[in-house]
């Protein structure tokens, strides 16, 4: 059990873009919910900086920090210790300061396995699973399913190199399941979805478009529109906007969805009691990011 800090800090975000980030929100209502004199910021850093931020993290005396996109790969080399299933996955969502020590952690990976159980009501066991991205959270999504004990899981990605490597981690870390990987396009992710019952969305696709206002899908992200159906679980990690184009297609379809925001929520807890050693009020966190619900 990590002990509680015995006075106020300071945690952040760091992240290009972050601007979109609900992470300040939840954690202020949380510390609020405990009457804790805590601050959260997030902090633009680009990949150039990332060096540099890291050691302002040390020199100014913050608690930790969460990690997103595009650094949550490059940041382990950056850090003095990685945490084993952050090693393991190859990628950093939560780095926590340990006796001046930068210490890397990897809550995705839970987060997304609380998700699908807690909100989305699925037995992980046996599940045909396919996992859309290699990035940071694409591979904590691999993992976690794997771990879950998932029949099989594939993994697709623009870069079918990048898929591979976590295809090789995956199977290597979790012999029991059927692991494959194949490259992002729209023929491949219809075959793909086609036999899965479980479809993670972990790509940055939409967060140009979302940032630009354009809100067009990508192709391969629109190929799935016909193969959705009852009985698929379908989780897109995108919170921006709650309900995502996908998320629309698969509730029509009669899937059932988990947005985004449920991720953000268990990982974002799991990330607080790192920080604080305290339990994370889920409840306080979720009301803060959790608008109406869409008509």
């Amino acid at each position: 059990m990590i002990a509680p800090r015995a006075h106020g800090g300071i945690v952040g975000i760091i992240g290009d873009p972050v601007a979109h980030s609900l992470s300040p929100r939840m954690h202020t209502a949380a510390f609020a919910a405990l009457g804790m004199d805590w601050r959260f910021v997030a902090f633009h850093v680009p990949a150039e900086h990332l060096p540099d931020a890291l050691r302002g993290i040390r020199a100014l005396g913050l608690a930790g920090v969460n990690v997103t996109i595009p650094h949550k790969r490059a940041v382990t080399s950056l850090l003095d210790e990685l945490e084993p299933s952050a090693r393991a996955i190859g990628a950093v969502n939560t780095v926590r300061v340990e006796a001046d020590r930068l210490v890397g952690y990897n809550t995705d990976a839970p987060g997304v396995l609380d998700a699908l159980v807690r909100d989305g009501g699925r037995t992980l066991a046996g599940a045909r699973c396919l996992v859309l991205g290699a990035g940071g959270a694409g591979r904590s999504a691999a993992f976690a399913l794997a771990s879950a004990g998932a029949a099989s899981v594939v993994i697709l990605n623009r870069t079918t190199s990048r898929a591979e490597e976590v295809a090789g981690r995956v199977a290597d870390a979790h012999p029991a399941c059927a692991v494959r990987a194949g490259p992002l396009d729209p023929a491949t992710v219809v075959r793909a979805a086609e036999e899965a019952d479980v479809i993670i969305q972990a790509t940055s696709a939409m967060l140009a478009e979302i940032s630009d206002g354009r809100g067009e899908a990508p192709a391969w992200l629109r190929a799935l529109d016909p193969v959705l159906r009852p009985g698929m679980i379908v989780l897109d990690m995108v919170y921006t906007p709650r309900r995502t184009a996908l998320l629309n297609a698969a509730a029509r379809a009669g899937a059932t969805i988990v947005d985004g925001l449920s991720m953000l929520v268990y990982q974002g807890a799991r990330s607080f009691e790192l920080w604080t050693g305290r339990p994370a009020p889920i409840a306080a966190m979720r009301h803060a990011v959790d608008g109406p619900p869409p008509p």
